[in-house]
This record gives structure tokens, sequence and C-alpha cells, in this order.
């Protein structure tokens, strides 16, 4: 019996199936088998063309979606049923990832088992490629923990595709009358409110391609009545829990009055639907329901009250309002943008003080990073230089006390851009920003790059979501001098940021600190963050994904550390890009085995503390390599990662140190010893030869030298050879 079953459905419109087929024969699963309920000849022979393993269901031109799946489902053998429309698409390593999460699902069930399984997805129209949904963060906000649809309601609200939903096969044979219908959005919230438990995966496994309607034939009007039905339907089947059949409630309310005023229908028929909708919306209303404040509360008044004629006035006067709203918030703009442009340039026409430097970092964050090394570096040796800094209106008040600083967009901001002789980032000034022929810009990064950085993004449309190439263009040809750690990153900078600039390969000075720090310093880092003497300090700090929306640990952090034992302490930092959202480690923090570092600056200080570093893809791993202790990498997506993101080497065998797959993999790697073994050891060591090349501790007295000193690159301190270098001390040695 295999563990999935992946039920392809439909007839091959606009040849679409092709490729879906292609994809699967790429990345055969062994414990997976794929059925093709094919509707049509052109269907029949696309299947049959592929691999001989695929199981082919013929149907005649006609058959309906949910009459094939029902057909497909009825060939399969596997546990747990993937329904794929002919039309979408299957990511890289997403069946992978269905199987193997069912798996773990199956192996950890104690009482009722799971039903459904929810999964993240993309969508691809005829004009976008993959663009990322927002059911991101309510999968990231459930978790990991299976649970019953009444414990988490608002997954209702996820967006009601049946390809987002794997479904136990014995749950889709319970429940197969019910859920075969032609309405698949009806399908997909039922099998919700049929299912005893569901769980989620954050992560992308489905691409929903929407078809050009002017393809497709043409609805009816009257079609639309259906949603009215769908919605009465689903209520009817929810009247018995109160929280579901709220979350309902409100999504239907909401699609009726979409559906109404976003469409142009003929008038008898809106008329029509209105009436039905507000009968529907009055006798479903859940008992002390409260309707939205402000204007969605007056539409969701006036449907209720069924008020047809006062609905249109209604919409009318609001059109009315929001364009002349619009009109004077665009004039407001342009006049601001107007002035703060006249003064911007009138600060251009100045001289430049050959004594001012701006620095800013991570999108005006705050001092850290390359540039804060830097501008360490430059009050040390030409103290004359003025160091300002350019950080947003939040952390402005998180500054050290006395730093310089601007804040973006106001009148000192530009003037002091405009001034500057030196101005130093480790990501891009925005595009306003004018290159004066005087001034120098230095480019310092924040990481080496594995995944695909700059044009190379051209290839990845989901990782790149709409940059503006020609744009980044413009803001690189500002660059006169880009940083880098090692030969790989100067190749691949200039590769994927082609310009005029000069290639300093000086080493990142973020990364002195690893080789200045004493013991004193990891001892304190250490007891900053509160890691009792003799404990085994790991840091987990895994990168972002371009396909999820919100960041959720890829691991069982509770049961990984019960596996690790008392001894070992989990550090675990989620990458910047999630900061604004609500951290899933809540309940884990600073529960002394587990302590939440995401907010923790400088990060490195966090690997001075760390006796070992886990990771996935984050440029992490190259920083702490400097430090010549052990990393593990933890790669469960990394075919996912490597298709929707790109890489520029393969970290599967170029690792450096043991590589993970799955969760008790890794438990294995630290339980067994293996994480700081001889082959380990050798791994590390190639990695940091080839990955901290320029890395020797005197990386920003280099940058300061040549760039705001003017020293020749001869006369700067040269790069010490990696096996004359003598990295700070490990937790080990500093407690000895």
């Amino acid at each position: 019996m295999p563990q999935l079953s992946i039920i392809v459905y439909g007839p091959n419109a606009q040849g679409h199936l092709t490729e879906l087929l292609d994809s699967l024969e790429a990345r055969p699963l062994p414990d997976a088998e794929v059925i093709v309920a094919a509707v049509g000849d052109w269907a029949r022979e696309t299947a049959e063309g592929h691999s001989p393993e695929t199981v082919v269901v013929s149907l005649p031109d006609g058959t309906g979606d949910a009459a094939a799946r029902a057909a497909g489902a009825a060939r399969a053998s596997g546990r747990w049923l993937h329904f794929v429309h002919a039309k979408d698409g299957l990511p890289a390593g997403a069946s992978r990832l269905i199987a193997e999460r069912t798996a773990e699902l199956d192996d950890t069930a104690t009482g009722a088992p799971v039903d459904v399984l929810l999964l993240d997805h993309v969508t691809t129209t005829w004009q976008t490629a993959a663009a990322t949904s927002r059911d991101g963060r309510l999968l990231a906000g459930a978790g990991r923990a299976d649970l019953a649809l009444n414990e988490a309601a608002d997954l209702l609200r996820l967006t009601p595709l049946l390809g987002t939903r794997a479904l136990r096969t014995a749950f889709w044979r319970a429940h197969e009358e019910q859920l075969t219908t032609e309405d698949e959005p009806y399908a997909a919230h039922a099998a919700l409110l049929h299912a005893d438990r569901v769980a989620c995966l954050n992560q992308v496994a489905y691409e929903h391609r929407k078809l050009r309607p002017e393809s497709l034939p043409q609805l009816a009007p009257e079609v639309r009545f259906a949603l009215i039905d769908r919605y009465e339907s689903l209520l009817s089947l929810a009247k018995d829990r109160r929280a579901t059949r709220a979350v309902l409630y409100d999504l239907m309310v909401r699609d009726l009055v979409r559906t109404f005023a976003g469409e142009d229908l003929p008038d008898a028929v809106a008329r029509e639907f209105f009436r039905r909708a507000s009968v529907a919306a009055v006798r479903w209303r859940p008992e002390g329901h409260e309707r939205p404040a402000g204007i969605e509360g007056v539409r969701h008044a006036l449907l209720e009250e069924g008020a047809y004629t006062k609905y249109r006035a209604f919409q009318a006067a609001n059109r009315s309002r929001r364009a002349a709203k619009k009109a004077v918030r665009t004039r407001k703009r342009q006049l601001g943008a107007k002035l703060r442009d006249q003064q911007y340039h009138r600060a251009l026409s100045r001289p430049v003080d050959p004594n001012l430097a701006v620095f800013a970092a991570y999108w005006e964050r705050g001092v850290s990073c390359n540039p804060a090394a830097i501008a360490a570096k430059l009050a040390e040796l030409a103290p004359h230089i003025r160091r300002v800094w350019v950080v947003n209106k939040e952390n402005a008040a998180l500054l050290p006390p006395g730093t310089d600083h601007v804040i973006p967009g106001t009148r000192s901001y530009w003037e002091t851009l405009a001034a500057a002789k030196y101005l130093v980032n480790n990501v891009n000034f925005p595009n306003a920003v004018v290159k004066r022929p005087e001034a120098i810009h230095l480019q310092t990064h924040h990481g080496t790059p594995l995944k695909r950085m700059g044009l190379d993004q051209m290839e990845h449309p989901a990782a790149a979501k709409g940059l503006d190439f020609a744009a980044l263009l413009a803001r690189i040809d500002k660059w006169d001098y880009s940083v880098s750690a090692n030969s790989h990153s100067t190749r691949m900078w200039e590769r994927a940021y082609p310009a005029r600039y000069t290639s300093l390969d000086h080493g990142y000075p973020r990364n002195d600190v690893f080789y200045s720090a004493t013991a004193a310093d990891v001892r304190a880092a250490r007891e900053r963050l509160g890691i009792a003497p003799g404990k085994t300090a790991v840091l987990y700090a895994p990168t972002h994904r371009d396909y999820e929306a919100g960041f959720t640990p890829r691991l069982d952090l509770a049961a990984l550390a019960d596996r690790l034992g008392e001894d070992t302490v989990l550090l675990v930092r989620a990458h910047y890009f999630y900061g604004g959202a609500a951290s899933p480690l809540t309940g884990l923090r600073r529960s002394g085995r587990i302590i939440d570092v995401s907010s923790y600056d400088p990060v490195e200080e966090l690997c001075l503390a760390a006796d070992a570093l886990v990771t996935d893809y984050s440029s992490i791993m190259f920083d702490y390599a400097n430090l010549d202790r052990p990393i593990v990498v933890y790669a469960d997506d990394w075919e996912t990662y490597r298709t929707t993101r790109g890489v520029y080497f393969n970290l599967m065998t170029e690792a450096p140190g043991q590589v993970a797959r799955t969760q008790e993999e890794l438990a294995q790697i630290f339980l067994s010893g293996n994480w700081r073994d001889e082959s380990a050891a050798k791994a590390r060591a190639a990695f940091r030869r080839r990955f901290c090349e320029y890395d020797d501790g005197r990386a920003a007295e280099r940058v300061v030298r040549r760039v705001f000193l003017g020293e020749p690159e001869e006369a700067l301190p040269p790069v010490l050879p990696i096996e004359e270098r003598t990295p700070a001390p490990t937790p080990e040695e500093a407690t000895a």
C-alpha cells in the first residue's frame, strides 16, 4: 500500500497536463502512485505517453470533474489521496513533502486520526507566474499540531481549493457521497466540516492555475445563485458548531456582497440575487452576531434589510466619495513629493562634505552587520569623519544613546544624503538617491550567496516577486565598491549585479569579531542568554522561504529538545523577514531548554555563545564557519527550495558538516556524536577554505583604509592564510 495516491483528473485543458505529468515523472516517489482520470482522447493519449507506471483511467469527453475524481479514487490504493486538476501544477518536491508529512501524522497518531492535511499554494494566471497566497499566515498560526476544526475555525478562511487538501483514503470513502460534487469550493469546505481532525503543512505544495475567463465557456448569470445554495448547505452542516458557523457566516456575507457589488449582472438577476442573499443572511445569522464596523457594517445591514435600491444608492455615493478622497490624497502626495524633490535638489547643488559618511543596514532597521563594523573601525582610524545612520522611526528609539541618525523621508534625511561623501549600505539606497560624482557608494552585502540573487532571479519569478530589474540595474550602477568574503561571492556578485564597481576582496567586517573575541566575551554572551555552565547550546537559524508567508519552525522543537536531553539548550532564531508576525515560539520561550532569540542582536554574539549551528540554507553558515565549530544542515525541503529559489551550488554534496533530511536523522546526528566527528570536521575544513577565504579578523580595517583613507591595495594588511588564523575560543575552552 503506497503512502500517497496522486489523482490527476480532468481534460487536458490548453495542454497543461503535459507539464504536470512531466514534473511528476522527473521526481518519482517510491511510496506514491499516480493515477490519471483522463477526460477525453487528448488527455488519455497524453497520459499514456508518459511513465508506464502511471495508471490511466479513460473517461469520455464531457465527464465532470466530480465524476473524474471519483473514478480516479476508485482505483487508488494509497493511504492518502491528493487530487490534482489536469490544468494545475505541482511545485518541485511537493509530493514528497505531502507523503512525508502524512507518514509523520500516521506514525504519531494516538487518538482520532487526522483526516485532512491542509497545504499552501501559489497561483499562476495567463499573465503572472506563481504568486504566493495569503493562506500561509493562517497555516503558520495553526502550527504543526493536529486539531479539531472547532479549535481552529479560522482554517475555513483558507482558499477553498480541493488541491490544497490531502485526504485520508478511509475518510474519503466514508464521505465520498457528500464530497462528490461539481462545486469544488463546497467540497473543499465540506472536507473540513466532516473531518474529525486536521493538520497543516505551511509549505507550498500546489500550483493553482487560473485560465483566462475569455477562453472558457461563458456562464449564465443565474449560475451566481449557486453561491447562496453552497453556503446554506455548508451552514447546515455546521449548525451545531458555534465557532465554525460564525466563520462560515462571515465568509458567506462577504462573498455574497462582493459578488453582488463586483459583477456586472443584468438588473433582473441582480435583484433576485440580492433578494435570495438577504433571506440567507437573515436566516443563518448566528445569535449575538455583531456586524463589522464602518462601511462593511453598513453593507451587511442593507443586505439583511433587503434594501436593493438603498444599496445601489449607497454604492454610487461610496464610489463618488472614494474618487474624491483619492484625488485629494493624490494631490497631497504630489505636492509633498514636489516639495521634497525641490529640497533635495537644492541640497545637491551644495558642495559635498568630505567628512560625512551615511550608514544604513537591512532597510533602515538599525546599527548592525557589515556597516556597523565598518563604522566602528572608522571611528577608530578616522574619527574626523562624521557617522550618521539612517534608521526608521520604529527602531530609532532602540539605538545606542548618542547615535547620530536621520529618519527616512524627512528633510534632514534628504539633505544628509545629498551632502555625504560616503554612502554605506548592506542593501540598496532608494531609487531616488542621486549618485554625485564626488560621492562614494560602498555596497557591503549581508551574506554569501547560496540562493540566486539579482538578475539571476529572472529565471525564478516566484522568488523575484515582481522585482523591477531595470531599477535594480540603475541602483547597482551607483556602486563604487562591493565587499566580498570569498572569491565565490566575488564571481556571483559580478554575475548577478553586472556593473563597473570595484570588488573588495577584503572579507566581511562583521566577521572580525570571530577572531578578536576572547574567552571572557564568550562567557559573557552565554551568561546574557542564560545558558548554564556545562550545557551544550545549539543555535537553530533557518532562513525564509519565498513560498511561505510566515515562519513556522520546520522542527518540532519541544520533541527535539526532549530527544537531545537536559544538557542541550536550543537557541531559536527566526529570519528577520518574519519580524512583524506573531511568533509561533511564544509557548516555548524561556522554557529553559528552548530560548527564542529572534530579536536578539547582534547575531554574532549568538554565534559566539553556541557550541554548534543547525541551519538550512541561511548565509549564517558561511559566517559561523569562521569559528571552526560544528555545523549541521537540516534540509527537509531542499528540492523545493532549489527549484523555486535557484541555487549556485549543491549544498547536499558541498555541506559544511552532516546533513539531515528528517527530524529523526537530525536527532540521531547529535545523539550519536556524528555532529562533531572526523567526517564532519573534514567537510567543515573544506567549506572554511572555500567560503572563509578573506575573513581573518582585519576586514574592517582593510575596507576603511582602502575606501575612506584612500590607501592603495598593496599597502593594506595582507589576508592571513586560513591555517594561521586563531578563531575565538569555543564555549568548552572558554569555560574550562
